[in-house]
């Protein structure tokens, strides 16, 4: 069982291989500009370099609202370098320019802390552990439409925030898996109580069990208790529909919450210990088990899909959280990144893939 404290972090761990850079591309003309039409993304993330005449970014941001609305509806995601963000209060003045209504990190699934004001430290796995690509809250009734991190202190060496374009992993998830899952979605399952994972305390922010039942009730969670552990299954979409641009995207986190995901010595320790009842899981909506050749294809278009760049001190990276997906590189060195989200979608009748057939 220490073994099994000790890595607890591991849970979402998964391949170990850095994903292969691919480019990216710089934002040198008129920000008006629209980028290519869609048809894979080979210019995410644009670039927005600082010149010697610029203001700050609060004041370009403001300038350019909609061409950059326009720009992360089209590419999905800007970076910001060069600018003058100094500090934790200055990323914060930076997020309420762009971002309506910052969101607390309710229903976690990660460790991570508050640095105030609703800005929070990314996701706080041990530095050797990978985070394989994800869009935020993808399992929750509700999501962040934009996501937003900050490099207070990029790592010594590796530690790079990769991201894909979830249009992109859409479309090349082998039709037969993809079908399936489209049809049946997702059964994300937690068990608390292990002391390998999250209490269920962290994750509902309370002590108050009548409050985590609360919730769940008005978030479409079924739960069930067994003494002090809590069981709690909630079935959610595989893809969506983006409620702007009407684009279909891969939208769950299967291939992070199943099990098999795990490094393998973690995988034999929990089974063994746990007698297979993983503190997380992840089921076809109907309960059935996910095939492990489908989970496969799914890592293996992330792979294909993924762009990697270096981050620089005060860089900022602005997603829109639908269209792309995000992860973390293991590093060596101290590493500081700072995240913001917000603009809150609920799941609806706009965010059904069926909507555009």
């Amino acid at each position: 069982m220490d073994k099994l404290k000790d890595k607890r972090a591991s849970l979402r761990g998964s391949l170990t291989a850095l994903p292969r850079p691919a480019p990216i591309s710089v934002l040198d003309a008129d920000v008006g500009e629209r980028p290519a039409t869609h048809a894979g993304n080979r210019e995410l993330p644009r670039i927005v370099h600082a010149t010697p005449d610029s203001r700050s970014l609060v004041d370009w941001i403001r300038e350019h609202a909609q061409p950059l609305q326009d720009i992360l509806h089209t590419v999905g995601g800007v970076l910001f370098r060069g600018f003058p963000v100094e500090g934790v209060d200055a990323f914060h003045e930076l997020c309420v320019s762009c971002i309506n209504g910052l969101l607390p990190y309710h229903e976690r699934s990660t460790p991570r802390s508050e640095i105030g004001n609703r800005i929070y430290t990314s996701t706080a796995y041990p530095s050797d552990q990978t985070i394989v690509l994800h869009n935020e809250f993808s399992y929750a009734q509700a999501w962040p439409m934009r996501i937003c991190f900050y490099a207070l202190t990029p790592a010594a060496e590796g530690g790079e925030t990769p991201i894909a374009d979830a249009r992109d992993v859409y479309t090349a998830i082998p039709v037969s898996v993809r079908d399936t899952f489209e049809q049946k979605g997702v059964m994300y399952v937690r068990r608390y109580g292990s002391g390998v994972d999250l209490s269920w305390q962290e994750t509902f922010s309370t002590s108050d069990p009548a409050q985590v039942e609360a919730y769940c009730r008005q978030n479409d969670i079924d739960f069930q208790w067994d003494d002090a552990r809590l069981t709690t299954r909630q079935v959610r979409q595989a893809v969506a529909r983006h409620p702007v641009t009407g684009q279909t995207v891969w939208f769950n986190q299967a291939h992070l919450f199943h099990p098999s995901n795990l490094p393998a010595d973690v995988y034999e320790a929990m089974h063994r210990v746990l007698n297979g009842q993983f503190p997380r899981d992840a089921l076809y909506g109907d309960g059935t088990p996910i095939e492990a050749a489908a989970l496969q294809a799914v890592h293996r278009v992330f792979e294909r899909a993924t762009v990697v760049f270096p981050w620089e001190k005060n860089d900022v990276l602005l997603l829109d959280n639908m269209i792309v997906c995000h992860g973390r590189n293991p590093y060596k060195g101290d590493r500081t990144i700072l995240v913001a989200m917000g603009d809150q979608q609920v799941r609806d009748a706009r965010t059904r893939p069926e909507a555009t057939r």
